[in-house]
C-alpha cells in the first residue's frame, strides 16, 4: 500500500507538502512535523454501515437518558447529569485537578452503575492506585488500564462493556494506522474520531482529558473541540484552593455553566454556596472594596472587587488587573476622568477579583467603577451594599440581564441595599432590600458616598 508524507503544524493543524520553518497559518516557528498516512485506508468516519436520510418528523423524540456522576456540582456543569453516548473533553493547566475529578467521579459511578474503565496513558496502574488511596477511591468495579494503543483499548472495551470510559489523556493515545508520533495532530484527530464513533454506536459516555498549551487552549487540532459534545475547562489560581469547572460548549445543557470546588488533601470538595465562601474574608470599613453580582451560566455569584489607587512613581502609570480585562479597566477609568471629573492620570491602579474568579460580563462595570472611585477618594462603601450595572462611554448606566436573580442572591446573604440600573428597576421585586435605581456613574457615586 502506498504511503503519503506531509508536514502538519502541531499548533493549528495546517498541512504542507514540504517542511516550512514558519507556519503560514498561525505564524508559529518550528511547529511543522512530518507525518505519514497510508493512502486508501479507512478513516474514522468510515464505519462500513450504509446510512439513509430520514425525515426529521420520523426521528425519535425521546428525552436523553441521563444519570448522576455522584458529584452535584459536576452534574450541574454537565447540564443535569451524564448523557449516554456523549463525548466530553476536559482541559486545564497541569496539576489543576482534572485527573482527581475524574477519579472521584468514576468512583461514584462505579459504586452505583457498575463497571467503569479508566485508561491511564501517563501513569502506571500502581501510580493511579496510590493516588486513589489518597482520594479514598476504591470501588470494586473501577478498573484501571495503563495503555496507549487505541486498538488494544477498544479490545478491552469490547470485552468489558463498561458503563463509562475515561481516557487520560487523549494526547498520549496512538493508533497503529498512522505512523506519526502520539500527540501529533493526526493521531489526536484519528483517536478522538474513533472514540467518538464508539460512544455514539455503543451508548457509552466517554471522557477525554486533554493537555493545554502555554496560552491555555487545548493542545491538538481545533476540530477536537468541534467533534466532542461537551468541552469543560478547569480554571483556578495556584495561589488559591478554589477551582472553577466551566462549560465552554455543551450540546445537552447551558454553556458558561460553572461548578465551584475547593482543593484539599483528600481531593476536590464541592462548594455549594460559592458566594458566601468568596465573601467570608472581606474586610469591612476599608476603601476600595465593593461587592458585585455576576451570572455564571444559570448561577448568580457574588464576588468582592478590590481596587487600589496610588500615586505613581514612574512616568507611565500602571494599570494592573487580576481576573478582569485590562482594556476594559482603562475604558472605565477614562469614563471616571471625563464624566465625573476624578483625575487619575498620574495614578497607578490595581484591580483584583477576589478568589481567583474571572469576570467577563459587562454587569460588573459599575462595581469596578465604584471600587476605583472608593480607593481614589479613600472613602469606604457601606458593607451591606451590592452594585451591578453596565457602564457606557457617555457615563450612563445600562440595564443588565436577570437583575432579580442577582438581587435575590444578595438578599439571601444579608445585603440590605442594592445599587442597580434604573432600566432594571421594573424587573425586580425584592422584600427586605432597598433598591436604588441609578442612570449615570455620577449618580451612583452620589448614592454610595453621600449616604451613611
Amino acid at each position: 500500500m502506498k504511503t503519503k508524507t506531509f508536514y502538519s503544524c502541531q499548533k493549528c493543524g495546517y498541512q504542507s507538502a514540504k517542511w516550512l520553518g514558519k507556519c503560514p497559518d498561525c505564524n508559529s516557528w518550528n511547529t511543522l512535523v512530518e507525518e505519514v498516512i497510508a493512502a486508501g485506508g479507512k478513516g474514522a468516519a468510515d464505519t462500513g454501515v450504509a446510512s439513509a436520510p430520514i425525515s426529521i418528523k420520523d426521528v425519535s423524540g425521546e428525552a436523553e437518558d441521563r444519570f448522576s456522576c455522584g458529584i452535584p456540582e459536576f452534574d450541574r456543569v454537565l447540564g443535569g447529569g451524564l448523557v449516554s453516548g456523549s463525548l466530553i473533553l476536559i482541559g486545564g493547566d497541569p496539576g489543576i485537578g482534572k485527573s482527581t475529578l475524574m477519579l472521584q467521579a468514576t468512583d461514584h459511578i462505579a459504586q452505583k452503575r457498575g463497571k467503569v474503565l479508566y485508561v491511564s496513558g501517563e501513569e502506571s496502574a500502581r501510580q493511579t492506585r496510590m493516588r486513589g488511596e489518597r482520594l479514598r477511591v476504591g470501588a470494586r468495579d473501577l478498573f484501571i488500564l495503563a495503555e496507549n494503543s487505541l486498538e488494544r483499548i477498544l479490545i478491552h472495551v469490547e470485552k468489558m462493556s463498561p458503563k463509562v470510559i475515561v481516557v487520560d489523556s487523549i494526547q498520549t493515545v496512538f493508533t497503529s494506522s498512522l505512523e506519526s508520533a502520539p500527540g501529533t495532530v493526526s493521531q489526536v484527530r484519528e483517536s478522538a474520531g474513533r472514540l467518538m464513533m464508539l460512544a455514539k454506536q455503543s451508548g457509552i459516555p466517554v471522557f477525554l482529558v486533554g493537555h493545554v498549551t502555554k496560552d491555555g487552549s487545548i493542545a491538538g487540532p481545533r476540530v477536537l473541540e468541534h467533534m466532542v459534545d461537551t468541552v469543560l475547562y478547569f480554571e483556578g489560581d495556584t495561589g488559591h484552593p478554589f477551582r472553577i469547572l466551566r462549560a465552554i460548549k455543551n450540546r445537552y445543557g447551558s454553556t458558561n455553566e460553572i461548578g465551584v470546588f475547593e482543593m484539599g488533601e483528600a481531593g476536590l470538595r464541592e462548594v455549594s454556596n460559592p458566594s458566601e465562601l468568596f465573601l467570608s474574608e472581606r474586610p469591612l470599613g476599608v476603601s476600595g472594596s465593593v461587592v458585585a453580582a455576576t451570572i455564571e451560566g444559570s448561577r448568580p455569584l457574588l464576588v468582592e472587587l478590590q481596587a487600589l489607587v496610588t500615586t505613581s512613581s514612574y512616568g507611565v502609570p500602571r494599570r494592573t488587573t487580576i481576573g478582569f480585562d485590562h482594556n476594559r479597566l482603562a475604558l472605565l477609568v477614562a469614563v471616571l476622568e471625563k464624566k465625573v471629573g476624578l483625575t487619575m492620570a498620574g495614578q497607578d491602579i490595581f484591580l483584583n477579583v477576589v478568589g481567583g474568579v474571572r469576570l467577563s460580563e459587562p454587569a460588573a462595570d459599575l462595581g469596578i467603577v465604584s471600587a476605583v472611585a472608593s480607593s481614589h477618594l479613600d472613602r469606604s462603601i457601606a458593607p451591606r451594599t451590592m452594585v451591578i450595572g453596565e457602564v457606557g462611554l457617555a457615563g450612563e448606566v445600562r440595564a443588565v440581564t436577570q437583575p432579580e436573580i442577582r438581587v435575590r442572591e444578595a438578599a439571601k446573604l444579608g445585603y440590605t441595599r442594592c445599587i442597580i440600573p434604573s432600566g432594571s428597576m421594573k424587573h425586580v421585586r425584592a422584600e427586605g432590600v432597598e433598591l436604588v435605581g441609578v442612570a449615570s456613574v455620577e449618580q451612583t457615586l452620589e448614592n454610595l458616598f453621600d449616604n451613611p
